[in-house]
């Protein structure tokens, strides 16, 4: 199993920055891949940005070019930096790992932290 703990949400202005972190409870070089998802009001889960344990990224269209996903191998984390922070970026984050166990895909996620981004 892996909990996941983010952190760093918060209200910015737009065009402003945020910094968001995700905690993982055992060595992200035993989790193949984890990213970053968001959810607005009345919208689905998206994908905003996702790394793999090979350091491969790929990100969201709406994203690229203004966010950026890292990892951190020693201290088990994974961050978002948020640049040039629109309105529509408003939502839940929320961090997810996904691993394979046994042939087993298993998805993990955490419990969310808020981004609002004002006009």
């Amino acid at each position: 199993q892996v909990q996941l703990v983010e952190s760093g949400g918060g209200l910015v202005q737009a065009g402003g920055s945020l910094r968001l972190a995700c905690a993982a409870s055992r060595s992200i070089l035993t989790i193949n891949a984890m990213g970053w998802y968001r959810q607005g009001p009345g919208s689905q889960r998206e994908l905003v940005a996702t790394i793999t344990s090979r350091g491969t990224t790929n990100y969201a269209d709406s994203v690229k070019g203004r966010f950026t996903i890292s990892r951190d191998n020693a201290k088990n984390t994974v961050d978002l930096q948020m640049n040039s922070l629109k309105p529509e970026d408003s939502a839940v984050y929320y961090c997810n790992a996904v691993v394979v166990e046994l042939g087993t895909l298993r998805n993990y996620w955490g419990q969310g932290t808020q981004v609002t981004v004002s006009s």
